[in-house]
């Protein structure tokens, strides 16, 4: 089960990635549940009288009275997952509460857990891609005890679902709820934490369309049903026994429950979980393009009236957008008529939609609205990003004080190449760095105007503020990607 911390800017230091798939259960953590205080609360003596009396007031029709009836439908279909995973391959995922590795893991294979849910009755049954990733094997392990082996068909990271397969038949399973839930719906959890297989659990669901960081595709259902290690891979069922989300995530300093877990929505995982049975993989719409959100003060460097769309940092020349003529700077604002507020509905509407359909792709450019027409592509494998190039510092800079730069000609710098300005240095408390600049980020330009030196910036910064700009827009290359940065022109 993945952990999400407090702060975005400590995801990585601060909380470590936990997969519930590598939740062994040792006889020191199984000592750890038991041993737990638990907070007892007297059920007699002063008060209970009085209590008893206040006697809570009758149900309503959408409250159940328990969810014995349900929980015997539906669990023999939930299945605890154990997978043999290579230590050399998997030690990352293995490591102490303060992130350091366990030096007692690594040195051979590994056991871990997860869980799943049978959705058809020859074997069919779906977890968490973090569940079964490296697996050397696979073992299920049913409600009554029975074991089988296993088989991947199919995994999609990038919303962490997996379809595994267990040769049988007249399996009990459980189908997917055609609607998503409302916030205040009951949720019922059933899984294999800690390796406890059978736990039920619930709650209800807390909110809806959650964006936790893990990727593009964000869409999370957040849910108070207590989840925990072991959880991940399980469903999340609604009062009528149907999936409303697949438990993949939980937010929590501890590595336990407190309240707040994550489930990739159902419409989401029916879909994905159909291409995988097809194709073994998912294949998704591509544009082509690096975008990113718009914050108020890019809206105002841009001129927008609203922080709405997805800016464009950089457009692929090969890819469908730059064939089609979109380039950095431009504001997608819809996709065939669907209103794109930020760059995460793009992503989802796009990836959504086969490759090779063709759409309709709204812009705002200066200003004015533009139509365009292209066929999309197949999203290519993921690439790794370039190293970031090195600056030897020979270069003689020019000095840009007031906003807590000192910049230099690219063309004077070794490594960045010959356009822009480079960021040799700056002043950690000045507006450039409050602001997201960098040492060794490069300006290539500002205002939509290219620059090559000193001369060039302050010029355009000086324009920008004669037209009554309150910010101003740079254009950064940085680790081989681009983005915007509005900088606040009182500064200066």
């Amino acid at each position: 089960m993945a952990n999400f911390p407090e702060q975005k800017g400590s995801r990585a230091r601060r909380l470590t990635a936990v997969l519930a798939a590598l939740s062994s259960v040792s006889a020191l953590s199984l000592a750890a549940i038991v041993a737990e205080p638990v907070a007892m609360h007297a059920t007699n003596g002063p008060g209970s009288t009085a209590r008893a009396a206040n006697a809570a007031p009758p149900r309503s029709a959408a409250e159940p009275g328990d969810f014995a009836d349900i929980v015997a439908r539906v669990k023999p279909a939930v299945i605890s997952v154990r997978v043999e995973i290579d230590g050399a391959q998997q030690q990352v995922a293995t490591q102490n509460e303060d992130g350091a590795p366990d030096p007692d893991d690594g040195q051979g294979p590994i056991m871990g857990e997860g869980s799943g849910f049978f959705i058809s009755a020859d074997g069919y049954a779906v977890t968490n891609n973090h569940v079964v990733d490296h697996a050397k094997s696979l073992e299920v392990v049913t409600n009554d005890g029975r074991s089988y082996g296993a088989k991947v068909v199919g995994t999609d990271p990038k919303t962490d679902l997996a379809l595994i397969k267990v040769d049988g038949r007249d399996f009990p399973n459980v189908r997917f709820a055609d609607q998503r839930p409302r916030v205040g719906n009951w949720v019922i959890a059933i899984g294999n934490p800690y390796g406890l297989g059978g736990t039920v659990t619930a709650g209800i669901v807390s909110a809806e369309g959650r964006d936790i960081g893990a990727g593009p595709y964000d869409d999370f259902i957040q849910i108070d049903a207590p989840i925990n290690r072991g959880n991940s891979g399980g469903p999340a069922f609604d009062v009528n026994g149907n999936v409303i989300g697949v438990n993949t995530a939980i937010f929590s300093p501890s590595g336990g429950s407190v309240g707040i877990g994550f489930d990739i929505p159902a419409d989401t995982a029916k879909a994905v979980i159909a291409e995988l049975k097809d194709n073994g993989h998912v294949t998704r719409g591509w544009l082509g393009i690096k975008e990113q959100q718009i914050t108020a003060d890019i809206a105002e460097g841009l001129g927008l009236k609203e922080a709405k769309g997805a800016l464009v940092d950089e457009a692929d020349p090969a890819g469908p957008a730059g064939k089609a003529g979109i380039r950095s700077g431009d504001v997608i604002t819809a996709v065939d008529g669907t209103t794109i507020n930020e760059p995460r509905e793009l992503a989802q509407k796009v990836g959504a939609m086969a490759p090779g359909s063709s759409v309709t792709v709204s812009i705002l450019r200066n200003g004015e609205p533009k139509d365009l027409a292209l066929r999309l592509a197949m999203m290519p494998e993921e690439r790794p990003a370039p190293v970031e190039a090195a600056n030897d510092g020979s270069a003689t800079p020019g000095s840009e004080q007031d906003l807590g730069l000192l910049l230099a000609p690219a063309s004077k710098v070794a490594g960045p190449g010959e356009k822009g300005m480079v960021v040799v240095a700056i002043d950690p408390k000045g507006a450039a760095a409050e602001h997201g600049l960098e040492a060794g980020d490069i300006i290539l330009d500002v205002g939509g105007k290219a620059i090559s030196n000193a001369k060039d910036f302050r010029r355009d910064l000086a324009s920008l503020r004669k037209e009554g700009r309150v910010a101003a827009l740079l254009r950064i290359q940085s680790n081989g990607a681009t983005r915007f940065v509005a900088l606040p022109l009182g500064h200066a």
